[in-house]
């Protein structure tokens, strides 16, 4: 946690004691192959609880300057339905560990689940969002996120498909923050190299998805429900004043996916969990907490 963090920097400028150089010729299939075709090898001090994620002790060193995965429990419109869970703990315990195991960022094992309206968010410069189909913000919500984003903050937003779901949630952005649009980010953007170079911007289907459609082009697949006809990922940015990213739209893709299924399946970690979904998440986190 980054106590007192962002109450204390306005507009940005993180503390970064924690955060060392990323190991040297870091490569995932190196350190991962114990997730092949299991949850996990064995580690950690303590299983119970974690679905079979390590768990990890924390130095007294580096407490008050973990990295913590936050997940944004939010409001649905329509049927009580709580999209916010979706991929929820796997997803979140699973990125965490692999962070901690592949860089050399200390991060809570355990990560936090909070409300826009916990006092608490302002103590975190990165939260992730995910499904936000029948998402709601009212008022004093699209306020507080509005001054988290301004004084700092980052937002990850995943696991969102088709035009549908992205007029939604723009709608609903435009209450957060009116008057800005967000733009489609190139390739050469460096949150698509600042750790792993990507060589094009990731799709990650579900799991079920992705083994029902197993040997097929990603681009000929016609089971997902969301789409008409299907679409590339786009990766899409509200930007600040100074062109840093405060939210980042995951759209037509499901990262979390391949952090919460990376057990289920050799092929399943080798084609999306290995080569996409953990790239891309570091190279997100890192941007995150170094602009």
């Amino acid at each position: 946690m980054m106590a007192g963090g962002m109450a204390n920097e306005v507009g940005g400028g993180w503390s970064l004691r924690w955060l060392t150089a990323l190991l040297a010729g870091l490569t995932l299939a190196a350190l991962l192959p114990e997730a092949h075709g299991q949850r996990f090898g064995g580690g950690g001090r303590n299983m119970s609880g974690r679905a079979g994620v390590p768990d990890w002790e924390v130095s007294d060193r580096f407490r008050r300057d973990l990295f913590t995965f936050v997940r944004v429990m939010y409001r649905s419109g329509s049927g009580g339905r709580q999209g916010w869970r979706i991929d929820y703990p796997n997803a979140d315990l699973n990125f965490s560990y692999r962070l901690e195991q592949l860089t050399s960022i200390k991060a809570d094992p355990d990560g936090e689940t909070l409300s826009l309206l916990d006092e608490r968010l302002l103590d975190y410069p990165f939260i992730f969002l995910i499904d936000p189909r029948n998402l709601r913000f009212d008022r004093t919500e699209a306020e507080l996120l509005r001054s988290y984003l301004l004084k700092g903050g980052f937002l990850m937003v995943d696991d969102f498909w088709g035009e549908q779901m992205l007029r939604h949630f723009l709608a609903e952005m435009e209450k957060v923050l009116p008057g800005r649009r967000p733009v489609e980010l190139p390739l050469t953007h460096p949150i698509f190299h600042c750790v792993f170079p990507l060589k094009v911007a990731p799709q990650v289907p579900s799991e079920d998805s992705a083994h029902r459609n197993q040997g097929t082009e990603l681009e000929s697949w016609e089971d997902e429900i969301y789409w008409e006809t299907p679409r590339p990922a786009s990766y899409r940015a509200y930007l600040d004043d100074r062109d840093r990213i405060m939210v980042l739209l995951c759209h037509n893709t499901d990262l979390s996916d391949g952090w919460e299924e990376e057990g289920v399946s050799r092929w399943f970690f080798s084609a999306y969990s290995e080569k996409y979904s953990y790239p891309m998440g570091i190279n997100i986190v890192y941007y995150a907490m170094t602009h």
